[in-house]
């Protein structure tokens, strides 16, 4: 069950744990983009209010905690254990009532299927050795007519330009090593994963981000970098 897994991306994101709360560290990008990936999802599914929601590849707990501070009632899942460990203990200190669990997506389908009213997979699927069994899985645990909203990088020399060489190299945005651009996802890549796995697209939207105005922003014109993809389970 555990297969999908690249233990080099786990041991990656365990080593940078402590800095995942850190709004000026390496994860920087991620506090600036919450908002916004926040605001998407709250546009496509409608209020989070006492929603179920599950939160693949959770890291640190920064949009879990912010699903949950929405009224949702969210789990966050992640098979990093350094960084589950520092997503309990900040919700434990912000008094956040949220849940997290070191189990993998394709576990925990198997384990509770159609739970979830809303399911997010958001920065991860470009970490995944197979992509589209993660994306099967999501779709598994979405009871009918639910909603799972995914999230990655689009394969193409733009993106390559802007997050590896600008963001890793030029800039120093993120740690060298954290994109593998053969891993990026295109659109119709992930559209077919996602029809393949019973379920229908009904919006996709890009995300721009400025690294040197820290803020971003969601256009539905731009799709060459960071993109989100929208899919209903169909009842």
């Amino acid at each position: 069950m555990n297969a999908n897994v690249d233990t080099d991306e786990i041991s990656r994101f365990e080593a940078l744990a402590a800095q995942w709360w850190d709004a000026h560290g390496d994860m920087a990008p991620l506090h600036v983009i919450n908002p916004v990936r926040l605001r998407y999802i709250e546009q496509r599914s409608g209020s989070l209010r006492s929603k179920t929601v599950l939160d693949v590849g959770c890291g640190g707990g920064i949009l879990t905690e912010a699903l949950a501070q929405a009224g949702a009632i969210a789990l966050g899942i992640d098979l990093a254990k350094a960084s589950i460990d520092v997503a309990i203990e900040h919700a434990r200190d912000q008094a956040i009532r949220v849940d997290y669990r070191c189990i993998s997506t394709e576990e925990l389908a198997a384990e509770t299927p159609a739970r979830f009213d809303l399911v997010c997979c958001m920065e991860m699927l470009e970490h995944v050795p197979d992509p589209a069994q993660t994306i099967a899985a999501c779709a598994q645990l979405t009871k009918p007519g639910g909603h799972v909203i995914l999230s990655t990088i689009n394969r193409n020399p733009k993106s390559y330009a802007l997050m590896i060489v600008a963001a890793e190299y030029a800039l120093r945005l993120v740690p060298r090593g954290t994109h593998e651009y053969a891993k990026f996802i295109r659109p119709s890549e992930l559209l077919r994963w996602a029809r393949s796995a019973g379920l229908e697209s009904a919006d996709v939207m890009g995300l721009r981000y400025n690294p040197l105005l820290k803020s971003a922003s969601l256009n539905s014109q731009d799709l060459d970098v960071n993109y989100f993809m929208h899919c209903r389970k169909p009842t």
